[in-house]
């Protein structure tokens, strides 16, 4: 039986994105609470709330796991994605982007673009998803929505167009006005929303925005210029349509305002998200891979079923498997075919999540997201697809682990019990990283930072019942080149019977720019080293990267030239030249003056005015350099570049520098020469 696909219209997969402390997590429990899916507000103070139901959310007060909720609004489904604001779990939110159509970027009246708030809005450009902006806490002392919507257009460069004027400043904040359809919208103190008439004090300034307005939107819709020329005004109806075009394009970001806290303007936060972002029916058709081939699935109930798991979590009933249905249709009982690890798979139970609640389904459908039961073999990444139909979506990307852990069970006996445990994690959790030390011994735990293995052990500690004893986080260095070689020699020739190896490379190593990574070519010429050969090379000198000759760390940022070799009629081959690629770039790394190299982040500690001196010492003991500083409603904001390993204990010492009223984020951004007193070598 085939769907009616104008069920797909009234669908609407969005995230919830925001810098930490914005007030991501209460605009969502507001948004549950408007809909009639909850009938309490939940707060996160009390630990409360839907979303954030795990214990150690409620303890620390900040969202740490994605989770999904649903719930319906105006006849439109709003499957809805909770996401974590710090960045030591932005693995958490790149997953969560990769399978939304749509998100409200959620920022602070007084602060307005935060560090975390520039990362979400970055990664969120990656996947294309169209965003409304929600400026929030405008009951807030210094809250002032025109330099929020400045700092949105000064750093996040999109072009703002701002739907709403506050009626009420700070704490006397009660409302809007609504400038598209030009009327008032003001709550009560128990949370309901009256509309009226624009008060009179505020008529000719709703005029002159509503003109701004107009403006803007003319500038960048074609549609709406010609009728701007024509008339000089825009008819509500295509302001609405023009606004829905831009914000789908990304050409132009809606901006409204408001205070979850007080319940005040989550409403209009709702109809913007039914009239502005897209269904699952308006973005282009998912796109995958069979073979060599590329190939699109639309947003077909009918077509071949086609999903992409974005979150697994094993629980103690059971393991639960968080998928977006991109294409096709899926029933309880129907065998699927993971794409990846090429073997089926029974789906058992198909589940409505409502964060750590569930309601049975019988059958999932294209631009639904949901969790399933019983499959064993799926990893967040993993392309499910019907077995007749076979495809590969492309997974989310998964940032490289820039801090690393000891660890080791108290008792000898959980040895085994801490190693399952671990490997659960890392199943959850993809940016989680466990191996073993060749050389120690000893177990490592691999994350994002130190907030991320905090809360990984602790897990293990609560889900498991073990006693894990941690060593000090250490950092993932890396080595670059910092002058370079010309002309370097090797020869491999090996002859042990039969078949010999000979491979003759000449190459030059030059440095580049970190971020540039490695760069390969050749410059051979008169066809001394055949293309096939080429390519072996490459592959070898890829392999000599994993390994520095400073301390064994990653090597990045250098250009490898293959600039002359030799070959034997018998004897070359390709394992030859690799073999040969792999030990001459060692050697050659190893007469280059080499740099080691250290992770670094942008940190933004806000404090007292009256404590600024002594943070600006400690950071300076730090090895900290301090980029800027700005006086903000009596507090002082101080954005440093700090090496990674000197935000170990940071949080415990600014507490104790600012009686408990400092506060600090910090946003890895890349990696820089470390000093020679910072010892090479942490194998």
């Amino acid at each position: 039986m085939r769907i009616n696909l104008d069920t797909l219209a009234v669908v609407r997969n969005l995230g919830i994105l925001a810098h930490v402390d914005a007030g991501k997590t209460t605009v969502t429990e507001r948004i549950l609470y408007a809909t009639g899916t909850t009938h309490r507000r939940g707060e996160v103070h009390d630990g409360t709330t839907v979303t954030d139901f795990d214990p150690q959310e409620r303890d620390r007060g900040i969202t740490i796991f994605a989770a999904a909720v649903s719930c319906a609004w105006d006849g439109h489904r709003i499957n809805l994605i909770d996401t974590p604001g710090h960045v030591d779990f932005a693995d958490e939110v790149e997953r969560s982007l990769r399978v939304l159509d749509g998100a409200v970027a959620v920022f602070d009246a007084v602060a307005g673009v935060e560090p975390q708030s520039e990362s979400v809005w970055r990664q969120a450009d990656r996947y294309g998803v169209p965003r409304i902006a929600f400026v929030n806490k405008l009951d807030r002392a210094g809250a002032d929505l025109d330099t929020a919507v400045e700092s949105i257009r000064e750093r996040l460069h999109p072009a703002p167009l701002v739907l709403q004027l506050p009626i009420g400043t700070e704490d006397a904040f009660r409302g809007v006005v609504d400038l598209v359809h030009l009327r008032a919208l003001t709550w009560t103190d128990g949370g309901d929303m009256v509309v009226a008439d624009i008060p009179e004090d505020l008529r000719e300034e709703a005029r002159r925005r509503r003109r701004l307005l107009e403006e803007g939107v003319a500038e960048l819709h074609p549609a709406a210029l010609e009728e701007f020329c024509m008339r000089s005004t825009l008819d509500t109806r295509t302001l609405v349509d023009a606004l829905r075009d831009l914000t789908r394009t990304g050409d132009a970001v809606v901006v409204l305002c408001g205070s979850a806290y007080r319940n005040r303007g989550i409403e209009p936060l709702l109809d913007a998200v039914v009239a502005y972002l897209p269904s699952p029916l308006d973005v282009p058709p998912v796109r995958g891979t069979l073979g060599d081939t590329r190939q699109e699935r639309p947003a077909d109930p009918a077509a071949p079923f086609a999903a992409l798991v974005f979150k697994v979590n094993a629980t103690p009933t059971g393991r639960l498997t968080y998928l977006r249905v991109y294409s096709g249709t899926i029933e309880k009982g129907d065998m699927v075919m993971d794409a990846g690890a090429r073997r089926g798979e029974r789906v058992g139970r198909i589940l409505r999540v409502q964060a750590d609640r569930h309601a049975q389904l019988d059958r999932a459908v294209a631009g639904d997201i949901v969790a399933v039961v019983g499959l064993k073999s799926a990893r967040a990444g993993s392309t499910l697809c019907a077995p007749d139909a076979p495809l590969v979506l492309e997974p989310p990307s998964v940032a490289e682990p820039v801090v690393s852990v000891a660890v080791e069970a108290v008792r000898s006996t959980d040895t085994d019990r801490l190693a399952s445990a671990l490997a659960r994690l890392a199943e959850e959790d993809p940016s989680l990283v466990v191996r073993t030390d060749p050389e120690t011994g000893q177990t490592v735990l691999s994350g994002m930072g130190e907030l991320h293995l905090e809360v990984a052990l602790e897990k293990a500690r609560r889900d498991h019942g073990l006693d894990v004893n941690a060593g000090r986080p250490r950092v993932a260095h890396r080595e670059t080149v910092g002058r370079g070689v010309s002309g370097h020699v090797f020869r491999h020739v090996k002859q042990d019977g039969g078949a010999g190896q000979f491979a003759h490379v000449v190459l030059d190593v030059e440095p580049l720019d970190v971020d540039a990574g490695f760069e390969f070519r050749s410059a051979v010429v008169g066809g001394r080293v055949p293309q096939e050969y080429v390519r072996a090379v490459e592959a070898g000198c890829r392999d000599a990267l994993a390994e520095g000759p400073l301390g064994g760390h990653p090597v990045t940022g250098l250009r490898v030239t293959l600039t002359d070799g030799a070959t034997h009629v018998k004897d070359s081959s390709d394992t030859a030249f690799r073999t040969a690629g792999r030990f001459g770039l060692r050697e050659a790394l190893r007469a280059c003056a080499m740099v080691l190299l250290e992770p670094v982040a942008e940190v933004t500690v806000t404090v007292p005015d009256a404590a600024v001196g002594g943070v600006l010492g400690d950071l300076a003991a730090r090895r900290g350099r301090v980029s800027g500083s700005v006086t903000r409603a009596g507090s002082a904001v101080v954005t440093a570049t700090v090496p990674l390993a000197e935000l170990f204990g940071y949080a415990t010492r600014l507490r104790s520098r600012t009686q408990g009223r400092g506060t600090f984020t910090a946003r890895p951004t890349g990696y820089a020469p470390a000093p020679a007193t910072v010892a090479p070598a942490q194998r």
